[in-house]
């Protein structure tokens, strides 16, 4: 789930309080070229007004006719679905001939939004499972990191919360404006600081800060496919701690901000330690992107832009090099 399928949630809970009927469209499968990912959501209010978007307009413009002409389900779920044929492929704006599937479900009382709501504002991880024969919803911790949908002829469970973990090694300035803009991007979002001087003055709501050493929290979080890992301390002893550990595990990114021949003595001071030279070149230092950016929030952007090119598989950028030689 990200920031946008969040704020659908938000905007369905007030539509209701406001006394409006609303049903919540829920992508449960793709085929061909699809605008939007499994499990985007829409809402759709009783007069037609829309937020969020499962296609680039033309199926919401459908979905709010429906609504208008009271055309939707009003008891019970049901599945759709848009751009079967190629007719309809064009119709409905699919590109390259895509097919989208939804579960539309009518919200009441039992659908269990606000429940679920108060659980993603404490940062966890729900299983929400809909039963499609009656409507009614049941929600339970969700253990599986990965982002999980499945429909069933009877059910329909997703899990709804952070996907990706951050985990930033340092409390000072710049991990403030990295912290805040990754909360934004749908990160989860932990600080490792033991130092007091800095813990201290940590002012970013939604982002937890532990005090335990670098190495003891890397390990204890278990770092998977779906973590990165950013040392921002430039004290090698809090920063190399976090990077022995990080570096052997399955982490996705591996940062550590210095300059390039602070990073060259890093790298060597690593290998002393257990780490192979092939697991030392899975670092990125200095870290981010090579953007031209000089101050905290700048080379913040840059970071979590290579984060962003990792995560999804685009290793080769026309600009990928250090972002900041601080």
């Amino acid at each position: 789930m990200d920031n946008v399928d969040l704020d659908v949630l938000r905007r369905l809970a007030q539509w209701r309080r406001e006394g409006h009927k609303v049903v919540l469209g829920t992508v449960t499968r793709t085929w061909g070229s699809a605008p939007r990912p499994i499990g985007a959501m829409v809402a759709v209010r009783g007069d037609g007004s829309i937020a969020g978007s499962v296609s680039g307009g033309c199926i919401e413009d459908d979905l709010s006719d429906k609504a208008r002409a009271g055309a939707w389900p009003t008891d019970v779920p049901s599945v759709v679905r848009y751009g079967v044929s190629a007719d309809e492929a064009t119709r409905f704006g699919l590109p390259c001939g895509g097919t989208l599937e939804l579960v539309l479900e009518p919200v009441a009382d039992h659908s269990g939004v606000e429940d679920l709501l108060d659980e993603l504002s404490q940062g966890r991880r729900v299983l929400r499972r809909l039963d499609l024969a009656t409507g009614r919803a049941a929600l339970e911790p969700a253990s599986d990191r990965a982002d999980t949908l499945s429909l069933t002829a009877s059910e329909l469970a997703a899990i709804h919360g952070p996907s990706w973990r951050l985990l930033i090694i340092g409390a000072g300035q710049m991990s403030q404006y990295l912290a805040q803009m990754a909360l934004a991007l749908d990160y989860e979002v932990i600080v490792c600081d033991p130092r007091e001087e800095y813990s201290q003055g940590w002012e970013v709501p939604g982002a937890r800060l532990v005090a335990t050493m670098p190495d003891d929290t890397v390990t204890e979080m278990r770092p998977d496919r779906h973590t990165a890992i950013v040392a921002l301390t430039h004290d090698p002893k809090l920063d190399d701690l976090a990077l022995l550990e990080a570096l052997k595990s399955e982490a996705f990114y591996i940062g550590a901000i210095g300059s390039r021949a602070n990073q060259a003595r890093r790298r060597e001071r690593l290998v002393e330690f257990d780490l192979t030279r092939d697991e030392v070149a899975r670092l990125h230092g200095p870290v981010g992107l090579r953007i031209g950016a000089r101050t905290p929030p700048e080379i913040a952007v840059a970071i979590l832009a290579h984060m962003t090119a990792e995560r999804y598989g685009f290793h080769k950028l026309e600009f990928e090099a250090p972002a900041a030689d601080a």
